[in-house]
């Protein structure tokens, strides 16, 4: 909470890190907006403050900010909080944007 005082959390269970594989061209934009190449697809929301989904859902992020210590994945919007164990892997945008 001092870390990310305005920023609400939300935390998951039985994530993926998705690696967007993307162009040199797509990977300068996206650094030039502030981001980093990555998305956060959760199998299970064990809490969202902002009360979004319910425990239980599923969620996919939008392009994260941030990825820190190995469990805070910082959106614009969001700060996930990564529970348990995980994984990354790297995924074409049209396989992320596919996931349910």
């Amino acid at each position: 909470r001092r870390r990310y005082k305005w920023m609400p959390f939300c935390v998951v269970e039985d994530w993926v890190i998705l690696d967007a594989i993307l162009t040199e061209d797509e990977l300068a934009k996206v650094a030039a907006a502030g981001c980093q190449p990555m998305f956060l697809f959760a199998h299970k929301v064990v809490h969202d403050e902002q009360r979004r989904f319910e425990p239980g859902d599923w969620v996919r992020s939008t392009i994260a900010r941030t990825f820190d210590d190995g469990y805070l994945f910082e959106t614009r919007n969001t700060v996930y909080l990564l529970k348990g164990p995980g994984y990354r892997k790297s995924s074409t945008l049209q396989g992320i944007f596919s996931i349910f």
